[in-house]
């Protein structure tokens, strides 16, 4: 290797990392929960991912709630600016969303039974190209259900059974190995009693035979 290409190396390296760059978190649209319990705060997630980041674009964000009467009614909006409509959820309402714009979800604070229902996210953007500025939409339907106390979640409940039966498979494999070390133990002193009985009267008899000398 020359020395001209040792002096270039490291800014062939240095090229290299930035074209790479920095890994990015990628975005992932996740739907929302869908049931929450009384008195605790609920987060509607929407998330709309952007297909081009490193375009810039201006995004607007419209929640909805659908009334008693089939209304879609305005509940919260961003436009470039934070502002929540005066209605059932005055004061309740909070932004959760992130700095780029994908994740546009609000919590719902203090949830009571009468917020069940259906809420509407949409995403309304105005891409900024050279030549024209398209605009994309994207809506998210959520259907909420707010309930007195938390279930039990059945992936638990089925975890719980499978504890026992294996407490249960454990302790009777448990007893089944004492009964069988026992019953080996036992037939194995019985077997020392044996040789010892069958041995001793021959050994006696032998020992009975020899005249001690005089």
């Amino acid at each position: 290797m020359t020395e001209g290409n040792i002096l270039h190396l490291p800014i062939f390296c240095a090229d290299l990392i930035e074209s790479v760059g920095v890994c990015s978190p990628v975005c992932v649209e996740v739907p929302s929960e869908t049931e929450a319990v009384q008195g605790t705060d609920m987060k509607l997630r929407c998330i709309s991912c952007m297909k081009r980041e490193e375009v810039s674009a201006s995004t607007v964000v419209e929640w909805f709630y659908k009334t008693e009467s089939g209304k879609d009614e305005l509940i919260y909006e961003y436009r470039k600016v934070h502002h929540e409509f005066p209605s059932r959820f005055s004061g309740r309402l909070q932004w959760n969303g992130s700095k780029d714009m994908q994740d546009v979800s609000i919590n719902v604070l203090n949830v009571t039974l009468n917020d069940s229902g259906i809420y509407t996210c949409n995403v309304t953007r105005e891409f900024d190209f050279e030549i024209h500025r398209p605009l994309f939409t994207s809506s998210r339907l959520i259907r909420l259900t707010v309930v007195e106390k938390a279930g039990e979640d059945f992936t638990s409940v089925i975890s719980e059974i499978m504890m026992y039966i294996l407490l249960v498979f454990l302790t009777l494999w448990l007893l089944i190995e004492m009964v069988y070390c026992y019953r080996k133990v036992s037939k194995a002193e019985e077997t020392v009693q044996e040789n010892d009985t069958c041995c001793f009267p021959a050994a006696a008899k032998e020992t009975g035979d020899r005249q001690p000398p005089y």
